[in-house]
């Protein structure tokens, strides 16, 4: 019992460091999205509370910066890695190193129409069964005409890491997005949805817009709903700076 208290205190102090260490994503999930070859793309994330927490206290604001890199000379392979820094306020801000890295081919790249697909893992982090969730994934996309863009998959990570209140495992779960541009109101306007299976602090529905005010520099305003509140906290608000350095 002793060391299941131990395990639950510094899962509880992990819950507000839910947020992805950011591959190309959507709002909050992995796309299959791959940055070019010698591509250098850094990403800027904050999540802030939307409400207080029910001891009447406001969850810490979650930063998350860091770069991601192409690393594949190939048109219908392509492959990114990179890591992020994560400061919650939290004891794992001592750990805040997380890595991440994906390996994708684009949509009739495999076959005549066939979808995008990509297979990575984010949130590898540096201390053992705290912060090293450890996520793998696969994912597909297709566009379908003027509906936008469609993508589903499926994720596994640390089970020791990846529970709910109880300690429970909830490690493991789908990934489902939708995301278009807005051309009918401009083509700089994006908006996605985007939902990660499970009760785990990672579990969530997102939505949001995006505004690209260059070709390499976009800004993201969503809204996270997390399928578990009693680990992850209350729901949050997140703006996202994406700007392609080179």
């Amino acid at each position: 019992m002793k060391t299941f208290k131990l395990i639950a205190a510094a899962l509880l102090c992990l819950a507000p460091l839910a947020a992805n260490a950011t591959p190309s994503t959507q709002i909050w999930i992995p796309s299959t999205d791959v940055q070019k070859f010698k591509s250098v793309h850094l990403n800027v994330d904050n999540y802030v509370s939307s409400e207080k927490e029910t001891a009447g206290n406001w969850k810490a604001p979650l930063l998350v910066i860091g770069p991601t890199v192409g690393v594949l000379p190939y048109e219908k392979v392509k492959a990114e890695i990179g890591f992020d820094l994560m400061r919650a306020g939290v004891a794992a801000d001592s750990d805040p190193l997380y890595l991440h890295a994906k390996i994708g081919t684009p949509e009739g790249a495999a076959f005549a129409g066939s979808p995008a697909f990509a297979l990575g893992g984010y949130n590898f982090g540096t201390k053992k069964d705290v912060t090293d969730q450890n996520i793998i994934y696969g994912l597909a996309a297709k566009n379908v005409g003027k509906f936008g863009r469609f993508s589903a998959g499926y994720f596994s990570g640390n089970d020791k890491v990846l529970v709910d209140e109880n300690g429970d495992k909830e490690n493991t779960g789908v990934l489902l997005s939708w995301d278009r541009t807005i051309g009918e109101v401009s083509d700089k306007l994006w908006a996605a949805v985007d939902y990660q299976g499970g009760d785990s602090a990672l579990g969530a529905l997102s939505f949001g817009l995006a505004w690209a005010f260059t070709p390499d520099t976009s800004v993201i305003f969503g809204y996270d709903v997390y399928n578990n509140d009693k680990i992850a906290g209350a729901n949050t608000y997140t703006v996202q700076l994406d700007i392609n350095l080179w």
